[in-house]
């Protein structure tokens, strides 16, 4: 159990299943297009989901200042492209239904307000620290009701760091006024959200929700959980 003075909590796949929203979002706009123009709706979704995982995969801080609402368009340009269909129209529609459908499936995990709300009842000053944009992750962050929780929001191409840059975590404690070695680092991604918290001298809290091993030769976090309502005990909050 650590008694942190400073608690930072990654979005995506840590407060709530992003995955499974974008996922779901995918495979509508996929089966729409299906049907509308007689391709393999699977083919479709797998190709989008690789453009953008690859996308992201790749992301570094100097592409922060990208208008990720074009990029989206030419990910589904090169996914319609994969699968026979050549038409920038169709890739701006699927991009912009892709955008609203994805909204419909934001949702906190069970367990996440109430650990939120019990660390700020406990005097903890909190932070949510992302590699997303705020082109989205504001909206996001606001749909899914979570902003009132956090004293600061440090989102990638506002602070032009990206994890698992160590000075970013570092910076995000500066500003919520102490240091690494008194703050917490929660996410469900090693090597975002761990790695750089430990070599920031954070305490870390592993959300292993898919289950994953340590990778090879790395230096395992400071505890590890299956879901975010169990990281509580280890902040000190009863969930």
């Amino acid at each position: 159990m650590a008694n942190p003075r400073i608690v930072l909590f990654d979005l995506d796949d840590t407060l709530h299943d992003d995955t499974f929203a974008v996922r779901s979002a995918i495979e509508e706009v996929a089966l729409e297009i299906g049907v509308e123009h007689g391709v393999d709706a699977l083919a479709l979704k797998a190709a989008y989901e690789a453009e953008a995982d690859g996308f992201w995969h790749r992301l570094s801080a100097e592409q922060l200042q990208v208008n990720l609402a074009r990029v989206r368009v030419q990910l589904w340009v090169s996914a319609l492209d994969r699968v026979g269909l050549e038409d920038a129209g169709l890739a701006e529609r699927s991009a912009d239904r892709y955008h609203a459908y994805r909204k419909k499936y934001f949702a906190p995990f069970p367990g996440a307000v109430d650990l939120l709300r019990g660390l700020r009842a406990a005097g903890k000053r909190l932070g949510l620290v992302t590699n997303g944009f705020s082109e989205t992750h504001r909206e996001k962050i606001a749909l899914l009701r979570l902003g009132e929780y956090f004293d600061a929001l440090f989102i990638a191409d506002e602070v032009g760091m990206l994890k698992p840059d160590p000075l970013l975590f570092a910076h995000a404690c500066t500003e919520l006024g102490g240091t690494p070695k008194e703050g917490a680092m929660v996410g469900d991604r090693y090597d975002r959200d761990i790695r750089g918290a430990l070599q920031a001298g954070m305490f870390t809290i592993w959300v292993n929700v898919r289950n994953e091993e340590l990778p090879p030769g790395e230096h395992p976090p400071h505890a590890t959980v299956a879901t975010i309502a169990q990281a509580g005990p280890l902040l000190g909050v009863s969930v």
